[in-house]
């Protein structure tokens, strides 16, 4: 019988990247809450480890390891169905910074942003899908959700951070050409695309320095909380998203508005 609430993860097996902190952990909570099982990776070992430690061991794996290692993420993957059956769900969280002005970027700083924040969601999104390409003649209907989180510094650019600007706007041709390619197999692809969210990454600009010129750009006038961003991963996650893919989902307070 099908769960009557369409936002229901019950019986489904979820695996987020950054899952250590932040977003990522905070879904992982969601995730479980609504009935989910999580494969936390991370490449933080204690961090992972200790956040693992609060959450309920029957719901939760954790493993430590870098998402631009194809090698590990495959190894991920069969780690996870091996625990928890099918994988239903891809979250790609993992991101970091690397600040410094275009003139004085070096060449490192470039691509170690790009390299997690871009390539190591796609061989995320590759590992995963391989997984759910082999199971979709066997499941008819909502084989998968990806879902890949962004970022307004995507969309307008940022100052500072061109390795991350650049990063984050990639994954919107992610997500719509995998969204394209994989539609016919109901694996859906999505990004939700964050403003200013409250975490460890934002913390400067949420600084006395530049705390009234960031909540300026709101128009709700407050960031993104954490379980607020991960609410809106759990929709796309869910059945309630069931014929969303190739979308943008935007959740910023109104700080970038398009028709």
């Amino acid at each position: 019988m099908k769960n009557s609430n369409p936002m229901s993860l019950e019986g489904k097996n979820i695996l987020v990247t950054g899952a250590a902190k932040g977003i990522g952990l905070e879904l992982t909570r969601q995730v479980i809450a609504a009935g989910g099982a999580v494969t936390m990776v991370d490449i933080n070992a204690e961090e992972l480890s200790a956040a693992a430690c609060d959450l309920d061991p029957a719901k939760v794996m954790h493993l430590a390891g870098n998402v631009t290692d194809p090698d590990f993420m495959s190894n991920a993957v069969s780690d996870s169905a091996e625990r928890f059956g099918a994988i239903h769900g891809l979250v790609n969280n993992a991101g970091i910074v690397r600040a410094a002005m275009i003139t004085k970027m070096t060449m490192q700083e470039w691509q170690q942003v790009i390299d997690v924040n871009l390539t190591g969601a796609f061989v995320a999104l590759q590992a995963v899908g391989r997984h759910m390409l082999d199971r979709a003649s066997l499941c008819k209907t909502n084989v998968g959700s990806i879902v890949n989180v962004s970022s307004d510094a995507g969309r307008r650019g940022t100052i500072g951070q061109i390795n991350y600007g650049a990063a984050k706007a990639g994954l919107f041709g992610l997500s719509m050409s995998a969204a394209r390619e994989w539609a016919q197999y109901e694996i859906r692809v999505n990004t939700v695309c964050f403003g200013l969210v409250e975490t460890d990454m934002t913390e400067a600009l949420r600084s006395d320095k530049f705390r009234e010129r960031s909540l300026a750009k709101i128009p709700m006038g407050r960031w993104v909380q954490a379980e607020q961003a991960a609410r809106s991963i759990v929709y796309l996650l869910s059945d309630a998203s069931e014929l969303v893919t190739g979308q943008t989902f935007s959740v910023n307070g109104g700080a970038h508005m398009h028709s």
